[in-house]
């Protein structure tokens, strides 16, 4: 008798599912700074949301709403999302990691949870919801 195979871990399980290769390919597409290419993944009138406590949280809608964000973002934090698992689940693909950096403005540093949902269609993303532990980035904030 032959042992069993061993679980696959979600980040190296190979995934069939298109949605998921696209959502690899916004956050990519993020990490390079790529525009062109962010933008091509996303809908026109793509919805952002965040917990809107955080400087650059509440709803974002379009293109331009996104780019609010992510200048937004990038003006009060040096972050970086580590991905440790992606899958669909409820017909929406789940992204979970941590996002690791320093506030631009004290220095402080922090490594918090994070969850980002993202509902596609067409191959597009249409919404996405990111969520981390609010409390803890508001501490690095006021530090």
């Amino acid at each position: 008798m032959l042992p069993p195979e061993p679980l696959p871990d979600a980040m190296t399980q190979p995934h069939d599912h298109p949605d998921i290769a696209v959502v690899r390919s916004i956050y990519a597409a993020m990490t390079a700074r790529d525009f062109a290419a962010l933008f091509s993944y996303l809908a026109a009138d793509v919805v952002i949301t965040q917990d809107p406590a955080l400087p650059w949280g509440g709803r974002h809608v379009g293109h331009d709403g996104f780019a609010t964000f992510g200048l937004t973002l990038s003006e009060n934090i040096d972050s970086a999302v580590e991905i440790e698992a992606i899958f669909v689940a409820d017909g929406d693909v789940f992204q979970f990691g941590r996002t690791r950096g320093t506030v631009r403005a004290n220095g402080a540093s922090f490594d918090i949870p994070e969850v980002h949902r993202w509902t596609l269609r067409d191959g597009k993303a249409v919404t996405g919801h990111f969520a981390i532990d609010t409390e803890a980035m508001l501490a690095a904030l006021s530090r």
